[in-house]
């Protein structure tokens, strides 16, 4: 194995732990204690470190010892306000450019989401491939790189949020209904009401997160 791919195994199961609370928000962690949870040297854990700093999910500490960024309402302000930013633009050029079979298969992927069993825990990467594959066509490669760090910054938040609906069978229901008519929205092939629906989409969803940290 080589050392990138140590180092790249290493990033993956932090954020991972990150973002499931497994690491908690606010903690501080030794790189001592972070090897021995990965079995692997220090070398590769401070480079994984750096790299979630970058995407803001950690805080570098002089010395050996990294704390875990701590949920804070204006972090989620602003991860919202720049995802409306760009999301509802790149939709709105999105729409005229997907296919009739890939806007079925997105709107079957959505009913997916309000069965009873799947909890946001269990459909959160095919959450993402949804969100991704309706803005891919539009999108350049800074637009993926910049959404996916907002989308991974903002995965702890949608999770405290939507987790706590989770027991409620009507938000299941809702769930794949929300998600049913972003797709009904980009099959009119109209900018104006797609922008319109990831607007309603992502202020909804900012709402519930909101709500849950208040």
């Amino acid at each position: 194995m080589t050392a990138r791919s140590v180092v790249e195994q290493a990033t993956q199961a932090l954020r991972r732990a990150i973002l499931t609370g497994a690491l908690a928000p606010g903690a501080e962690y030794s790189l001592r204690e972070l090897a021995g949870m990965l079995d692997i040297s220090f070398i590769p854990i401070r480079e994984a470190l750096r790299s979630l700093e970058s995407e803001g999910l950690v805080i570098m500490r002089p010395g050996r010892s990294a704390v875990v960024a701590p949920l804070d309402l204006d972090d989620l302000q602003g991860i919202y306000r720049l995802r409306r930013t760009l999301e509802p633009e790149i939709a709105a050029r999105s729409c005229l450019l997907l296919s009739d079979a890939e806007l079925d298969r997105l709107a079957e992927r959505a009913a997916e989401f309000g069965a009873a069993g799947h909890g946001m825990a269990e459909i959160y990467d095919d959450h993402h491939a949804f969100h991704l594959a309706l803005l891919a066509p539009a999108a350049t490669t800074w637009d993926i790189r910049v959404l996916t760090t907002l989308w991974r910054a903002g995965e702890r938040y949608i999770r405290i949020g939507f987790g706590q609906l989770d027991p409620d069978p009507a938000e299941h229901q809702r769930r794949g209904e929300a998600h049913g008519e972003l797709v009904a929205a980009f099959r009119t092939r109209d900018p104006a009401t797609v922008s319109a629906a990831v607007e309603r989409h992502l202020a909804r969803n900012e709402k519930i997160a909101l709500a849950a940290l208040s």
